[in-house]
């Protein structure tokens, strides 16, 4: 069966985010991941204490510039380290590390702004939680993605509540989808973050989480591994034996599964996830990232399956 995703580099059987960027602008656009300096409601005591079990010291931001420097230097910085692997003009400014649009408007827009002046920067992706979206946030993000590419990543991981407990993740399914509308509701591209192999959760959990990720139609979807790092609580729990690591093959057969369910217009913007070398402590597996991703697409061709091709709208 021929796939409806075509890929540069000949075929894909699902969305993929390269694909997307080359037919919105033209040509290969390249992430360039920003330390804003925030922190999050469920560090600070806001909503709890210490994160999320697998969230690292610096909140998903392992692989940016430090905070200290400025948008504009981050971005410089970032473009430099880009330019040894890839050939690109088109810049994201994503803000990636902790919770994006936990500030007051005025200080987001003049992080913002300050993001869209630098040269090459086509548009903006912010990752951030559904609780930290009030009226005044989706208001001023309304604004942004009327002027340029704007995309909301909204943190989800699981639709389990016991597990969301678990993880110390602080918001529920409910806050997720209150939130998830009120960005739909302005017109906001939001992509959907999910998380496989969270503790106490087998594969119908995972498929379970998609199916009602599907049912939302999201623009783009993050699929990401559960990584234990170095200093984290999931190292105390995998250290305990309350988290059991997937297997590579459990994860390919698993993320195949879940491609399968999505909408064919989902864009999948992450399959696997990088780790910190240093830091990783499990899965080992997921350093090797090329393996991970041709092992996902020999079973796919292997089934004879392709992203969407057991997605039924309405179920």
């Amino acid at each position: 069966m021929k796939s409806p995703f075509p890929h540069s580099a000949g075929f894909k059987r699902y969305y993929t985010e390269d694909y997307y960027f080359k037919s919105v602008f033209g040509e290969k656009t390249a992430r360039l991941p920003i330390d804003a300096g925030f922190t999050c409601p469920n560090i600070d005591g806001t909503k709890g204490i210490g994160g999320c079990i697998y969230c690292s010291g610096r909140g998903s931001g392992d692989f940016s510039a430090e905070s200290a420097f400025s948008v504009t230097e981050q971005l410089a910085q970032m473009r430099e380290a880009r330019s040894s692997k890839w050939e690109v003009k088109n810049y994201i400014a994503y803000f990636q590390a902790h919770t994006n649009t936990y500030a007051p408007p005025e200080k987001l827009r003049a992080l913002f702004d300050e993001a869209l002046t630098f040269p090459g920067v086509c548009g903006i992706y912010i990752a951030t939680r559904p609780d930290c979206l009030d009226g005044g946030i989706i208001s001023l993000l309304g604004e942004y993605s009327e002027k340029t590419k704007l995309s909301v990543e909204l943190g989800l991981q699981t639709c389990n509540d016991v597990t969301a407990g678990i993880i110390n993740r602080c918001h529920t399914y409910s806050d997720f989808l209150c939130g998830y509308q009120a960005l739909k509701d302005v017109g906001i591209r939001v992509c959907v973050h999910i998380i496989n192999g969270l503790p106490g959760e087998n594969k119908d959990d995972m498929l379970y989480t998609v199916r009602e990720t599907a049912k939302l139609r999201p623009d783009g979807i993050k699929i990401h591994l559960l990584h234990i790092l170095r200093g984290t609580a999931a190292e105390d729990m995998l250290r305990e034996g309350k988290i059991i690591p997937l297997t590579l093959d459990e994860y390919v057969d698993i993320v195949c599964d879940q491609l399968a369910i999505l909408p064919p217009d989902t864009v999948i913007e992450r399959i696997t996830g990088d780790g910190k070398k240093n830091d990783l402590v499990a899965p080992l597996w997921s350093l090797k990232k090329f393996v991970v991703l041709n092992s996902i697409d020999k079973e796919m061709l292997r089934r004879d399956s392709f992203q969407g091709i057991k997605y039924y709208p309405g179920e």
